[in-house]
């Protein structure tokens, strides 16, 4: 079975409808056969996006995004210091 991935707006829609349900009086089993994910994404959801706002998540995710880019450009300077001190120290 494919995996459906979620854009951040459903994944909060699916938490409010799960905290909806479940002052309802139903589990969380039964939500998540409701919404149509197992339980444990739910838990992986609210444990990511419980209590924010979609402009919050929404400004996380960016913040992700640039965090992994400035990540890939401090691996890429120390690769080229690395290489540099390699080929000046006569080791090559």
């Amino acid at each position: 079975m494919a995996r459906k991935s979620y854009a951040t707006e459903e994944i909060i829609k699916h938490l409010r409808t799960v905290e909806i349900e479940k002052s309802k009086g139903k589990t969380v089993e039964e939500i998540a056969r409701q919404i149509g994910v197992h339980a444990v994404t739910l838990a992986k959801w609210k444990r990511e996006y419980g209590g924010l706002q979609l402009d919050q998540a929404k400004r996380l995710k960016e913040l992700e995004k640039e965090n992994a880019r400035l990540k890939r450009i401090v691996a890429d300077q120390a690769l080229d210091n690395s290489i540099m001190k390699e080929a000046l120290s006569g080791n090559y």
